[in-house]
């Protein structure tokens, strides 16, 4: 039998660390390393610890050092870890900033536990998971880039310009500051590239554009 797959909780609730580690040690392919309750302290634990774990169990909002911060300390210092999000929030500009910052799945916080099971075997397995209560057609989106790496829609060099825009913290309307036009031009660019990628939210734009290198996680 392999070994299981090692697990780092960072969340600043401790009933709900204390579930997790739980649940999750429940099955026999998962064993939880490391729980902290922010990323200062997740750091400072890994580096005294000299651990290596497989999936960081993340949250977004805590204090000292949020999400956002240690998910990119994490994409540093621990290459081959995977970063699965855990939020009670849904929100399409989080999301896309988690994934900016490296994360490679997202769960909410209400799931069920059989559905944070299938996303770490998933993220562990395949690199990625999305939920498709955040994500809608993401996965779709994935697999089809994965089939066809070579072959990418064509975009115009603008529509390639606001996908590369769609990827940072900016709203439509900077955007289209940023771009010198109208906020119904942009608009247009938005819908042609929903048309175009069969997407229909700018997470679905965001996953195009790192899968297909207009933006890089940083």
């Amino acid at each position: 039998m392999s070994q299981p797959v090692s697990i780092a909780i960072v969340d600043d609730h401790a009933m709900l660390r204390k579930g997790l580690v739980t649940i999750l040690n429940e099955e026999d392919d998962f064993s939880v390393v490391l729980e902290a309750d922010n990323g200062r302290h997740f750091i400072e634990a890994i580096t005294r610890m000299k651990l290596q774990p497989e999936v960081v169990l993340l949250d977004v909002h805590m204090p000292n050092m949020d999400g956002y911060e240690t998910a990119l300390w994490i994409e540093q210092h621990l290459p081959l870890a995977k970063v699965l999000v855990l939020s009670m929030s849904d929100n399409e500009e989080m999301v896309i900033k988690m994934l900016r910052c490296g994360a490679k799945g997202y769960v909410l916080k209400d799931a069920n536990p059989s559905e944070l099971y299938r996303a770490i075997r998933d993220i562990t397995a395949n690199g990625y998971h999305l939920s498709k209560l955040v994500t809608g057609k993401l996965l779709f989106t994935m697999n089809r880039s994965n089939e066809h790496p070579n072959n990418p829609v064509k975009l115009s060099a603008r529509e390639k310009e606001f996908l590369g825009f769609c990827c940072s913290d900016l709203t439509y309307k900077e955007i289209a500051d940023r771009m010198f036009v109208s906020v119904r031009t942009v608009d247009s660019y938005r819908d042609s590239l929903f048309e175009k990628l069969e997407q229909k939210s700018r997470v679905g734009l965001v996953l195009y554009a790192i899968r297909h290198h207009y933006f890089q996680v940083k």
